[in-house]
């Protein structure tokens, strides 16, 4: 069984209840879902004229492989009405890979780590609660260790 980390982000609707729905879709796909983060409620990043997200994180372990994990996302985010618009927009909900064991794989379709992590407070602070010891399999850093950088960029 793989270990991976999706996070996962909403701005539009009830956004609580968008980030609950898709963790319900992922287990009724047969991912299971072993840890998450609170719901943090945060700044848009990207595009900034556009309503607060809630982000979270999550750990699940699967049998997919990376891209069959992706297929299963996007399919998620398809079935709770995302469709595509602006890059880093106002959407329903989002669930990105960002950490699949301790792969590193970059294909036209998917990044893994996901490339922005370490650049994002949104994601390092919701993973942090529930991997904050996991290490980067890039830069050796663990989670916190990035969060903590972070903070003393800003």
């Amino acid at each position: 069984m793989n270990i991976a980390y999706i996070g996962i982000g909403s701005n539009i609707g009830n956004r609580e209840e968008n980030c609950r729905k898709a963790i319900r879709l992922l287990e009724e796909n047969g991912i299971s879902v072993k840890r998450q983060s609170s719901m943090h409620d945060t700044e848009p990043w990207g595009v900034k004229d556009q309503p607060k997200f809630i982000n979270m994180a999550i750990e699940i372990e699967t049998n997919k492989n990376p891209e069959d994990l992706l297929g299963i996302l996007k399919n998620i985010e398809r079935q709770m009405g995302r469709t595509e618009s602006v890059k880093w927009g106002q959407r329903i909900i989002d669930l990105d890979i960002l950490l699949f064991d301790d792969l590193i794989l970059e294909t036209p379709h998917l990044e893994i780590p996901h490339p922005f992590m370490h650049d994002r407070e949104f994601v390092l602070k919701p993973l942090a609660e529930i991997a904050p010891d996991k290490k980067h399999p890039v830069t050796g850093k663990t989670i916190k260790e990035m969060l903590k950088g972070l903070k003393q960029q800003s």
